[in-house]
């Protein structure tokens, strides 16, 4: 969803003679591939020589954009997964699926094969048009089944991975704010195949579910003044990744990466301010290093269809502080 504070960015757009663009249209059915363009962009454009934030060294960084649809905008959550695949759904009820580039020493230069459709309706046909859109957060099931959290009407969908229309499933029994719902949700492998975790934007409470299972509200991620929570995912040894996002017209975005252990204390954390690249991040992917023990996270950006921001995808390599 669009930050908190998004009234008051509006504002400030205002006052410097900036507007944000026009909702454009969904993406043809018949045509759904297109070609990403995807510029590099460093760390700190004040020095470009930082290479890490902490323990999180930078694996390169990219700002996509397309000249075939007006539609690679508003991205709100991603995986990505061990062979490159990603997968990202947004805003306005987009579905993107393309592949990661790496280069000879792993670092992210590229996106490519990609393809942007529109989510479905319980009915097989398009939400464009309705009012019950706004996709926020998703979770990749390990059978290939798409879960999908909307805000506004909120629900959760299982998007089955051999293309027939979704379906609802289990999704917390709690009254959330108008567009500030379940921005986060991923999967619980540990709790088996079936199992989910979502998360409340602005209170930070969290549910665990099943496919088949009432969800039962599990512990709170302590939130800072002014932040939200986003994202989440599982990590090895039982650790869990969450994303946290604050914005004002001073500092503008401000993201806090978090990691827990198993019961809730936090092994490392890593704060994106200005200077260094930034922007409105709301989807996480993770991709564990099997060889190391370490993580690339990968962050993406929803830029709200507007001018003044930009889709952002940046890799970090992660690796756990010794005795953490």
């Amino acid at each position: 969803m669009r930050p908190l504070a998004a009234a008051l960015a509006a504002l400030l757009l205002a006052a410097c003679g900036e507007r944000a663009a026009e909702q454009p249209r969904a993406p043809e059915p018949a045509n759904p591939a297109i070609e990403i363009k995807a510029r590099a962009v460093p760390l700190n454009p004040v020095d470009p020589t930082q290479d890490r934030v902490g323990n999180f060294v930078y694996a390169g960084g990219l700002a996509l954009t397309s000249a075939q649809t007006t539609r690679l905008h508003g991205l709100s959550d991603l995986d990505v997964l061990a062979d490159g695949r990603l997968i990202s759904v947004g805003d306005e009820d987009d579905n993107l699926k393309a592949r990661v580039v790496l280069d000879g020493a792993g670092r992210l230069v590229g996106a490519t094969d990609a393809r942007l459709t529109a989510l479905t309706g319980l009915d097989g046909k398009s939400l464009e048009g309705k009012d019950n859109r706004d996709s926020e957060g998703q979770a990749l099931m390990p059978n290939g089944d798409l879960l999908v959290s909307f805000e506004r009407h909120d629900r959760i969908w299982l998007y089955p991975a051999d293309g027939t229309p979704p379906r609802p499933v289990p999704s917390p029994d709690a009254k959330f704010p108008f567009n500030e719902g379940m921005e986060a949700l991923a999967p619980d492998p540990a709790r088996g195949p079936d199992a989910y975790f979502t998360g409340a934007e602005t209170t930070g409470r969290t549910w665990t579910c099943t496919l088949t299972t009432a969800c039962a509200e599990g512990p709170t991620v302590p939130l800072s003044l002014g932040f939200g929570l986003v994202a989440a995912r599982r990590l090895p040894e039982g650790r869990t990744a969450w994303l946290l996002r604050a914005f004002n017209p001073i500092t503008r975005s401000v993201i806090d990466l978090r990691i827990t252990d198993a019961d809730g204390r936090v092994v490392d954390r890593m704060e994106l301010r200005g200077p260094l690249t930034v922007d409105n991040f709301e989807g996480l992917g993770v991709v564990p290093d099997k060889t190391g023990g370490g993580v690339r996270f990968y962050l993406i950006s929803d830029d709200n269809f507007s001018k003044s921001q930009r889709t952002l995808l940046l890799a970090f390599d992660w690796k756990p502080p010794a005795g953490r």
